[in-house]
């Protein structure tokens, strides 16, 4: 770093980072939905108003969408800033369609209609690979873009968006569909899941039957969402586990219990593993000798809202450092040695473990990645005091890096929690997202620039 403001300034950027990679204003074991969102806020006031250029390049960081969402709204607001446009559309293009139609109507219950925002909004619809889908699976949220934006949607867009039955047919096959399904059960099977299972319900159509017809129409996630109500019916959605996101698969994986997934080990392994094959790429194998120290307590279980939601990450991560390393060896809190039957219990034994992860001077590891609430009690502090005496005693070259990363944002901290001064700490929220992180780690300790 050149100077201490430029150190100060890491520091700031790599607080907001953390606490937008990890938190989405929602409750967490350790803090209520109304503290997250508050201490959340006060730091993107503080970081817009102090850092104006960065908040808005933090756009390009891996932020959750929560976060993403928050960022656009603020820059939108704000005067001038013309040249954010561009970041913001390449932001928003990356944005599940939701998300983004949530915004606009945020921007819209606001008041914030400047011309920049109605060009982003145009510009963002217009560029949508199937309007009229969107038009029918998220009919309220497009009309409302569409009037916020001063837009006049010329033809059967138009007419269907404000006045729907002002036509005898349709020309567009999807809309055509929510037409016909209003009278016709075999026209609903023709429509996005969401919008099928109102007609289904309206029509007296059995779930089963409804289900087993619509299911060739499903997304991927719909697929997994709709795994085990699906096979109670009798029906099953034939969901590709390991087509989809590592935290995804992990997730699915902790929601079945442990009989389900001893009779499933060969298949649940086998998604996982080629989730974190892919996930790792052309990086596979290169890391050297890896050891990682991953949070199985009680805390680890998140809350109702993000069940489960810290040991999916801790999960996720741990076959993703197992297809990136060369040699790898991975340290459960609980002393558990089968990832595949994690549960979240018990206390925290930080300490032990990261000790059991540095104590083997002859196969010691050239990197050790601890995933963890940060939350030591058992004992309180152990964790930190072994990384301090480590850092300063036995390894002060740093010849052994040793990186935290916390899937869990603390509140009151305005930060995730960290377990020592000595190693670097930084938030995730996806598994894909460790290699970057682990560099962001790095940037933490100065030894990369802004």
């Amino acid at each position: 770093m050149e100077t201490y403001a430029d150190l100060i300034e890491c520091e700031d950027l790599l607080l907001f980072a953390n606490a937008a990679i990890t938190s989405t204003g929602q409750r967490e074991f350790h803090s209520q939905a109304g503290d997250q969102r508050i201490s959340l806020g006060f730091l993107h006031d503080y970081i817009q108003g102090n850092y104006p250029d960065l908040y808005a390049l933090t756009l390009a960081l891996d932020v959750n969408e929560h976060n993403a969402a928050l960022i656009i709204a603020n820059l939108l607001r704000r005067k001038g800033g013309a040249g954010d446009a561009r970041l913001i559309a390449w932001r928003l293009s990356r944005m599940s369609p939701p998300r983004v139609y949530r915004l606009f109507g945020r921007l819209r219950r606001e008041g914030v209609n400047n011309r920049r925002t109605r060009a982003i909004v145009r510009d963002w619809l217009a560029g949508r690979p199937d309007l009229a889908f969107d038009a029918v699976k998220y009919r309220a949220a497009v009309k409302s873009a569409v009037r916020h934006a001063h837009l006049r949607p010329a033809g059967e867009l138009g007419d269907f968006l404000f006045a729907p039955f002002s036509r005898a047919r349709y020309e567009t096959t999807v809309l055509e569909a929510w037409r016909r399904a209003h009278y016709d059960k075999s026209a609903l099977y023709d429509l996005p899941y969401t919008v099928a299972e109102g007609f289904a319900a309206r029509h007296g159509i059995s779930r089963a039957v409804f289900l087993e017809r619509i299911a060739p129409r499903l997304t991927r996630l719909e697929r997994l969402r709709l795994t085990g109500a699906a096979e109670r019916d009798g029906v099953r959605t034939a969901a590709d586990l390991a087509a989809l996101p590592l935290v995804r698969v992990a997730s699915y994986v902790l929601s079945l219990d442990h009989r389900a997934r001893a009779e499933r080990r060969a298949e649940l392994v086998g998604a996982l593993r080629a989730s974190a094959a892919r996930a790792a790429g052309a990086r596979a194998g290169t890391w050297g000798s890896v050891t990682a120290v991953l949070d199985d307590s009680f805390s680890s279980y998140g809350s109702a809202v993000k069940r489960r939601r810290p040991l999916a990450v801790a999960l996720a991560c741990h076959y993703l450092l197992e297809a990136l390393a060369g040699t790898y060896r991975g340290l459960w809190v609980s002393g558990g040695t089968d990832p595949l039957m994690a549960r979240p219990s018990g206390p925290t034994p930080l300490g032990r473990r990261i000790i059991d992860a540095l104590e083997t001077m002859e196969t010691r590891p050239g990197l050790v990645v601890i995933v963890s609430d940060g939350w030591d009690n058992a004992p309180p502090g152990l964790a930190g005091e072994v990384l301090r005496v480590w850092r300063r005693r036995l390894d002060p070259a740093r010849e052994v890096g040793v990186v935290h990363l916390n899937p869990v944002y603390d509140a009151d901290e305005f930060d995730v929690r960290r377990l020592s001064p000595t190693v670097p700490t930084a938030g995730i929220r996806d598994a894909e997202d460790l290699p970057a992180l682990v560099e962001l780690a790095r940037f933490a300790e100065g030894r990369t620039g802004v």
